[in-house]
């Protein structure tokens, strides 16, 4: 199967490519929280996108204890399908 791309939707996923990488390197050298409170991304990624998210299956909310422990979410999870999202508007 070929898929033709334009050099401008090349570009746009070589971006996201390399973004996502950083983000990553960043993680494993401890400078990056691996994991956001779900208000956080509530905040950076809109509520109705989350939660929209969640429903899917597309990301999975981890909640490390009971009662009153805060749900969280992995970063990379998070960026992976906002990205991804962008990057089908471009295609």
């Amino acid at each position: 199967m070929n898929v033709e791309l334009t050099l401008f939707q090349f570009q746009s996923l070589l971006e996201v490519a390399s973004e996502l990488g950083a983000k990553r390197a960043l993680i494993k050298a401890g400078k990056l929280k691996p994991y956001l409170k779900k208000s956080e991304a509530l905040r950076m990624y809109g509520r109705n996108n989350v939660e929209h998210w969640i429903e899917e299956g597309l990301i999975t909310p981890r909640k490390d204890g009971n009662d009153s422990a805060a749900w969280r979410i992995d970063r990379i999870e998070l960026d992976i399908i906002a990205k991804g999202l962008e990057v089908l508007r471009f295609l």
